[in-house]
């Protein structure tokens, strides 16, 4: 049991961040190219928005944690990004989570929080820079 758990433990993690990533990623490009759909509404970011720099952060950080390169810092102004944007536009609507639609805000700010200290596990550009295995 202490085999599987030490060896499939850092690969789940590899595994959380490429998918955390990958969902971050396209929120971001939801925001800036209405990929793969826009915004609810049928609007997306107007450059110089604070939306559009949030896209911006969603799509680079997205892109820098799937494939684990700079995890810490990409994933710590992510997890930032979350945590205010989940004050700024859920936390105003009511207090709990499930009447406020704050919990994929809440569960990004925590998983990038996460990945910020435990970093982008064995399948990474890191990894492979820092020649962990």
């Amino acid at each position: 049991m202490d085999t599987i758990a030490t060896t499939w433990a850092p690969r789940a993690l590899s595994l959380l961040r490429i998918f955390a990533g990958l969902l971050f990623l396209e929120h971001g490009l939801q925001k800036l190219a209405n990929f793969p759909t826009g915004l609810p509404g049928g609007m997306h970011a107007p450059v110089g928005s604070l939306l559009f720099f949030a896209g911006v952060i969603e799509v680079v950080g997205g892109i820098l944690v799937t494939i684990g390169l700079l995890t810490r810092p990409a994933a710590l102004i992510m997890s930032g990004e979350m945590a205010i944007g989940y004050f700024m536009a859920h936390a105003p609507q009511g207090f709990w989570p499930a009447v406020n639609h704050g919990e994929a805000a809440i569960l990004y700010t925590f998983i990038f929080l996460y990945l910020a200290a435990a970093g982008g596990g064995p399948w990474s550009v890191d990894a492979a820079r820092s020649g962990a295995r």
